[in-house]
């Protein structure tokens, strides 16, 4: 399977999953043995249980009002990156939160290892500077 093929794939998923907080959707887009990195100094979540663990505890309190994805950009060896930025309410208090996720994929088509940077403020806004969103 081709990497952008995936990738698009893999981008189109979060961005109506994450919507809908569909966890299982999500999953289905990862190897068994995954490895997620949700912030630089964070333990990794391994494996597909642990994801769905972090994936539950980060949308409890979350009322997503939108969710875009840029399309990927995609390199080598099976990695691609994409913005994001989602409008929500987190316990009741408008937030946007805006990042990048990296993921590399095996031959499968399935994510092996994912990795976030994100930042989070409060109200709706646009992100300053985004490189990939028209």
């Amino acid at each position: 399977m081709e990497t952008r093929e995936v990738a698009e794939r893999f981008v189109r998923v979060w961005q109506r999953a994450w919507a809908g907080h569909d966890v299982d959707a999500l999953l289905e887009q990862y190897a068994e043995g995954c490895v997620h990195r949700s912030m630089p100094f964070r333990e990794p979540h391994r494996g597909r249980a642990a994801l769905a663990e972090y994936l539950r505890w980060s949308f409890a309190g979350e009322r997503v009002t939108e969710v875009r994805f840029s399309a990927p950009v995609v390199g080598e060896d099976g990695v691609a990156m994409a913005e994001f930025r989602v409008l929500a309410e987190e316990d009741g208090v408008p937030t946007t939160l805006a990042g990048c996720v990296l993921v590399r994929f095996d031959a499968a088509g399935l994510a092996v290892e994912t990795r976030d940077y994100w930042h989070t403020v409060e109200g709706h806004r646009e992100p300053e500077g985004a490189l990939f969103f028209g």
